[in-house]
Order: structure tokens, then sequence, then C-alpha cells
């Protein structure tokens, strides 16, 4: 079975609500009804009674009194008068001081005429000569403090039973048309309420890869819907940063592809087109490892920034002693700063330990070096700080690896953007030095998968220090 629309689930959690609430305050009013119903025929024939009881005190006997006879028209009607009301003596049997019919009697029962006796009246409710029963007040009537007769008045609930019968009705007339009106309001009022999602639905399905700059409407609603609409439109930015960053990364990647591949196909025609000695096919195969490493390398690069960007990159994490592993680094910097006349060397170095990967952590360490050493010209200097700094609020505080180089330096509009893939900064400063730009990114991948943070601080002309923060164990 199809599951209802969301206008569908309320529609109906709204009708029934409303059902519901029509049942309890119908079942409310209905007991309030007839409570009010009963409590008016009591009244009436209380009053009615110690009306009577108070006239046969005072007046003739053999008579009725002319003020009982309107009484019992005005509350009973005048065919009423002589078959609801009767006197009996105090065993029961008809008081012969008073008129009385011959028609249908009133039921008196042992326990109102015992009450009666005792000076208390008693209602109840018993069958009635027409369809509808009668209820009957069993009043004492006496004289100085003795009960000399027993008054029994009759009301007829025909009027009571009707008045019922008329609320019943209205209820059942009233209630099915209040929910038709209600589920009909309810659908239009849904309706209207969900439409903003029935826009952002057909929005949505016009927004593709290829056209990422649209934006849903109603985001400046001040409501939920206007809360969902700013967050998929985040959401759009979002990956529409991402689409264009996977465009330049393929295009990037490829122009880096392309390079060697071409080179590499260059040389191998070259050598075939004419017949070659063998050292001259020594030299072109020297070359097509050259390249083909230098591909393997850059698919090495990708591939761990794709397991990076995934959260999936395995590190052999275990103890590590930075100081030991720094200045290795700066062995191996050295060398690289003696080919391009740039000094390496350690200026400050803690003992310090650390859990990571060690191969990883020195990848990072290095990446830093051949970046300082390719950037500085000839005659600069590059050094390599590892120090440990106290933790600001708890922890084991932190290991701080710091290289600094008195090179070219970095423009502030691109410092926000050294760390990005394939970045390599103006080609005026970076003439001569050779990479795909992915060195720093790695770096900060590794360093983020670590716990850690990489940061950079430079100007034009005054040199780099790059920074890497890495957490220690408590």
């Amino acid at each position: 079975m199809p599951r209802l629309s969301i206008r569908g689930r309320l529609t109906l959690w709204f009708t029934g609500l409303l059902a519901a609430t029509l049942v309890i305050l119908g079942g409310v009013f209905y007991a309030v009804l007839l409570w009010s119903l009963w409590h008016d025929v009591d009244s009436t024939l209380t009053g009615v009674a110690k009306a009577m009881a108070d006239s046969a005190r005072v007046l003739p006997l053999q008579f009725m009194p002319p003020e009982v006879q309107s009484l019992l028209r005005r509350y009973f009607g005048p065919h009423f008068a002589e078959r609801y009301y009767r006197f009996l003596d105090p065993g029961g049997q008809l008081d012969p001081r008073w008129p009385h019919d011959a028609g249908q009697a009133l039921t008196l029962t042992r326990d109102a005429l015992t009450n009666a006796l005792q000076g208390d009246a008693t209602f109840d409710t018993v069958p009635g000569p027409g369809r509808f029963p009668v209820r009957t007040i069993t009043f004492p009537v006496q004289t100085d403090g003795q009960t000399t007769s027993v008054l029994q008045i009759g009301m007829s609930l025909g009027e009571l039973y009707q008045a019922r019968q008329r609320f019943l009705w209205a209820l059942a007339t009233v209630g099915p048309v209040a929910l038709l009106l209600a589920g009909g309001s309810g659908w239009l009022l849904a309706r209207r309420a969900l439409r903003p999602v029935d826009l952002m639905t057909a929005a949505a399905r016009r927004i593709g890869a290829e056209d990422l700059s649209q934006r849903l409407a109603g985001s400046d609603a001040p409501d939920e819907l206007g809360r969902l609409a700013r967050t998929l439109n985040g959401m759009l930015v979002r990956l529409e940063g991402a689409f264009a960053q996977t465009r330049q990364f393929a295009a990037d990647a490829s122009h880096e592809l392309r390079t060697p591949l071409t080179v590499l196909r260059g040389e191998i025609e070259v050598a075939l087109r004419n017949p070659r000695t063998p050292m001259e096919y020594t030299r072109v195969l020297h070359s097509a490892l050259d390249e083909v490493a230098r591909m393997t390398r850059l698919v090495e690069e990708l591939l761990l920034l794709s397991r990076a960007d995934a959260g999936a990159l395995r590190l052999d994490t275990g103890p590590v002693e930075l100081d030991s592993l720094v200045e290795e680094v700066s062995r191996h910097g050295a060398v690289l700063g003696q080919a391009r006349g740039v000094e390496v060397r350690l200026q400050t170095l803690e003992p310090i330990t650390a859990h990571g990967d060690a191969h990883r952590l020195k990848q990072v360490v290095l990446n830093l070096v051949d970046n300082a050493v390719k950037y500085t010209p000839p005659g600069g200097r590059v050094t390599i700080d590892l120090s440990r700094k106290p933790a600001v609020s708890g922890g084991g505080g932190k290991a701080e690896i710091a290289v600094h180089d008195t090179g070219v330096g970095i423009p502030a509009e691109a410092l926000p953007r050294v760390f990005e893939r394939f970045y390599r900064g103006d080609p005026a400063r970076t003439r001569g030095t050779s990479g795909a730009g992915l060195g720093l990114c790695i770096a900060k991948s590794i360093a983020e998968a670590h716990g850690g943070t990489i940061a950079v601080d430079s100007a034009p002309g005054a040199g780099s220090t790059f920074t890497v923060s890495l957490p220690l164990a408590a």
C-alpha cells in the first residue's frame, strides 16, 4: 500500500484530532445537559410540593385550593392537574380528605413512604401512563412536627427525553458536517503551507551537475521552510565548490600527466624514426624511465590525497621519536640544499616522542624542507626547529616543527591557496622549480590525519615559515 503524502497525513491527523475533540466535547455537553434537565425537573417538583404542602396546612381540606390548581396548570398543563398528584395518609392509602382522580395511580415505594414519615422527601422515576416515565417526589405534609399526610407529585419526562433526542440528532448532524468542512479546510491549508516545498522540489529537479549556480527561493522566510531552503542552498554552495574543485583537479592532473606522456612519446617516436646506436637507445630508455618515475610519483600522490579525502588514509601508528626523525630529514635536506647552494641546518631540537606513523610524518617534514629549498635562492638558508608547546587546557601539549627559509616569500593574496592541489603560485616566482604542486597539500592531509594542523607565515622577500603542530599524549 503506497504511503500517504505529508499533505494527506496532516489532513488525516487534523481531522482525527477534531473528531476526537468533538466526541469528548459532545459527551461533556451531553452530560451537562442531562444534569441540567434532571436538576430542573427535580427543582420544579420540589417547588410545587412545598407550595401544595403549605396550602394543605393552612387552607380547608375539603376543596382544591385555587392557588394549587393554578400552580399545577402552570407547571404541568391543564390535563395533568388531577392525574399527577395525590395525597396519601400515613399508611400509604388515598387520603379521603382530598379529592382524587380514578386514573392510573402513581407507584409508591416502601422506602419513599418510610422517608416521608421521617420527614424526608424522596425522588423516584417510575413508569407513567404514556410512553415516557414519570419523575415523582414523595413529600411529607407535617403539622406540629408530625407527618399528617404524604403528598406525591409526578411530572412526565417526555420533554426531557425529547430534548435529549433533539440534542443527539443535532450532534449527529452537525458533527459530520463540521468534520467534512474541517477536513477540506485542513487539506487546503496543508496544500498552501507545503507549496514552498513543491517549489523547492521543482527547482531542485532543474539543478544539475552542469549548472549548480541556481539557488532555491524562499530562503529569506523566518520559518522552518526558510531554514530548510537556507540549508539546501548552503549544500548547493558546497557541492558547487566540490564540483569546481573536482573539475579543476581533473584538469590539473590531466595537464601534469600529459607533459611526461608527450615527452615520452616524442622521444620514442624520434628513436624509432631512424636506426640508432645502442648508446642512443640507452639514453632514450633512461629518459623514458625518468618520465615514468615522474608519472608514478604523481599517481601515488593523487592516490594518497584521494584516500585522505575519503578518510581512508592508512596509518601505521606507533611511538615516533620526533627528534630522530627531524634530524634524519635535516641530513636529507642538507644534500638537497647543497645541490642548489642553500644551507639547511637544525636550529632547535628537543627530545620529543609522539604517537603516529613515522613514515608519513617524515614525508610531511621532508615535503616542507624540499619546498623551502626550491624557493630559496642560492646563498640562502633553511632552518628546522622542533620544540614542545604546553597545553592550553589539559592534554599533553603539542610538538611544533617549524621550517623557516629566506626565500622569495609568498604574497598575502596567495597564502590561502598554498595548500591547494597543483597550486604553484606566480610563474615568475616559481621559475626554475619542478613538481606538481601537491607537496604542501599532502603535508596538510597527513598532519590533519594525525589530529594536527599546519600553518604558514610569509611575506614577499622576507621568506616563509611553515609550522606543523602535532598533539602529544597526556
